[in-house]
Order: C-alpha cells, then sequence, then structure tokens
C-alpha cells in the first residue's frame, strides 16, 4: 500500500491505518528507536506512542512523506525518552552526537523555522556520502563505529569527514547570518 492509500485510511479514520503504517515503517521506526533508547521494551513503547501522534496529527495534517512524517515522530518521541531517563547522568553515544552539532547550529530562538529548510538546502550541495554520514550519526544516531562498518570506512575516516561536513555547516549557516 503506498503513503498517499494509507493517509487516506487517517482521514477515514479507519484504524486499518495504524496496522498499514506499522507494516511499512514499523521496522524502520524499531530501528531508529533502538538506535536512541538501546532498550527494546522503551523502543516498542515509543513506536505505540508514534502511531497514537500520528493517529491525532492526521488529519488535519497530510504529510507530503509518510515516512519522514512517522520517522520524525519516532525520533522525536525516543530523543525525549532518553533524556528524562538520562536526565542526571551523561550516557555516551546520544549526548556525544547532540553535543558534536552543539557548536555549528545556531541558537534555538534564532532560527526555529528557518534551520529545517537551511540544513535541508545545506545537505543537498554534499556530496553523497557526507549527506549519509551525517544524516545517519544526526538524525538516525548510529554510533560512528556502526556508520564505519555499514560504509566501509574507518571510524577515524567517519569522524573526519563528519568534523569536516560539521565546520562546512558551520560556514555556510554563519554566511547567512547566523550567530552560530
Amino acid at each position: 500500500m503506498n503513503d498517499q492509500d494509507i493517509i487516506t485510511l487517517y482521514f477515514d479514520r479507519d484504524e486499518q491505518a495504524i496496522v498499514e503504517t506499522d507494516r511499512k515503517y514499523g521496522k524502520l521506526c524499531m530501528q531508529i528507536s533502538m538506535n536512541v533508547l538501546a532498550s527494546k521494551p522503551d523502543a516498542e513503547e515509543c513506536i505505540n506512542d508514534t502511531y497514537l501522534k500520528t493517529w491525532n496529527r492526521i488529519p488535519p495534517v497530510k504529510p507530503n512523506s509518510l515516512g519522514a512524517f512517522v520517522c520524525r515522530i519516532v525520533r522525536n518521541l525516543s530523543i525525549k525518552r532518553y533524556r528524562d531517563q538520562h536526565r542526571a547522568r551523561r550516557d555516551c553515544n546520544l549526548t556525544v552526537s547532540f553535543e558534536e552539532l552543539e557548536a555549528c547550529i545556531p541558537m534555538p530562538e534564532e532560527a526555529q523555522s528557518e534551520l529545517p529548510v537551511l540544513m535541508s538546502a545545506f545537505l543537498v550541495g554534499q556530496g553523497e556520502v557526507d549527506r549519509v554520514l551525517f544524516m545517519g550519526r544526526y538524525f538516525y544516531a548510529y554510533p560512528v563505529s556502526e556508520l564505519a562498518g555499514r560504509m566501509g570506512m574507518t571510524p577515524n575516516a567517519v569522524s573526519l569527514r563528519l568534523h569536516r561536513t560539521r565546520e562546512k555547516l558551520r560556514e555556510y549557516l554563519t554566511e547567512r547570518g547566523y550567530r552560530v
């Protein structure tokens, strides 16, 4: 079933929409949530919350890409759960990936609505490998070692490419008048 057919089911308030969403995007949602939480029960709960949130948001929202819509929700819910669970202590993988980005992203109040558009435009201008590494690390929350294995690179090479991409992003945003 294609995305538009599933979205139509949501608009018709047909519960089959959730079944079809799970069939099409369940494994991807699990992978995203597991990358953030590293706990299957927590990931499953986030996925269930994702389906509820999707049900409540469609309608009135009609996403262009159901996959991106659902992935963003599961990612945000997983990050929120992660932060709630690790509020008092520092945990390495996710915290480190966010800290890596802090130095090249403008203050939230400066660019809340423009930042996603700017990030997309920036990533379109990058090479495929750099784009895949950036999204893998900062959207899907893959550890550097896993990205290295998937891309047939060494962890040092991945880290270096990510560092250079972050530097390019900082320059890109600074050129557009954002304080980084």
